[in-house]
């Protein structure tokens, strides 16, 4: 019979929100550590910084268009996240061995719950910010969906998920440097594991949107049209709307 994942709860060594900073130092010797087995406890602190951080991005974030928008945008935002790590946590850990990189499911699962923790709690420590913009900003209802003030706020959610999307990637590949047996391997796990939360993710986000809501739509936690089509379609149209 398989090896069963070793599930260890070291009292000596009992996960504490302080191990949120090592993460984002990216202490690899220590995260390296962390990931070799599964720690109820560690596990567990991950999920609420996924849920804490991201849910109150998204509050933040949806509060432009309504109250109702943001309690939806705070459930939704950790959603994804989490149903991304779940969705691609067995395919990363069968690409992994097939690229080289020769970790147990247990530890790939691992790494990238590693990541999205650093990248949930960034997004946390921008919420006040996007807080104060929101609130020193016109409301959305007196503003157009494609006017200058709109897509002013759409782009500053994108350079703050980017930067925190980068930042988790980045501690990833740190982590995949000290696993592998070189820079070639690591970079062609991260590429692949890469590709696989964008995908999944990219679709969950479709699914799931709106998240800021446009000023002519009513307030609703899915589209009616939720379930029609794909994210990738959208984008084919959009391009060759802009080129025709």
């Amino acid at each position: 019979m398989p090896a069963q994942p070793k599930i260890v709860v070291a009292q000596a060594d009992r996960p504490h929100f302080h191990e949120v900073a090592t993460l984002l130092r990216g202490d690899v010797e220590r995260i390296s550590g962390w990931s070799a087995y599964i720690d109820i406890r560690r596990f567990t602190l991950q999920v609420c910084v996924i849920i804490a951080g991201a849910g109150c991005y998204g509050a933040a974030m949806g509060w432009w268009r309504d109250p109702k928008q943001a309690l939806f945008t705070a459930i939704k935002f950790p959603l994804i996240i989490l149903l991304t790590t779940i969705g691609n946590g067995l395919i990363n850990g069968m690409l992994a061995p097939l690229l080289g990189l020769n970790i147990p499911f247990r530890q790939s699962f691992a790494a990238i719950l590693m990541s999205f923790t650093v990248s949930a709690a960034i997004l946390g420590a921008f919420s006040p910010i996007i807080a104060f913009f929101v609130w020193t900003t016109p409301s959305i209802s007196s503003t157009s969906s494609t006017g200058p003030i709109y897509n002013l706020m759409l782009s500053a959610h994108v350079l703050v998920i980017a930067l925190a999307g980068t930042t988790g990637n980045a501690r990833l590949f740190q982590l995949l440097l000290k696993l592998s047996t070189g820079r070639q391997v690591a970079g062609q796990v991260l590429v692949a594991w890469l590709a696989g939360n964008l995908f999944l993710g990219s679709q969950l986000s479709w699914i799931l949107r709106p998240f800021v809501g446009s000023p002519n739509l009513p307030v609703e936690f899915l589209r009616a049209n939720a379930f029609h089509g794909n994210f990738y379609e959208a984008v084919w149209f959009a391009i060759t709307h802009i080129l025709h």
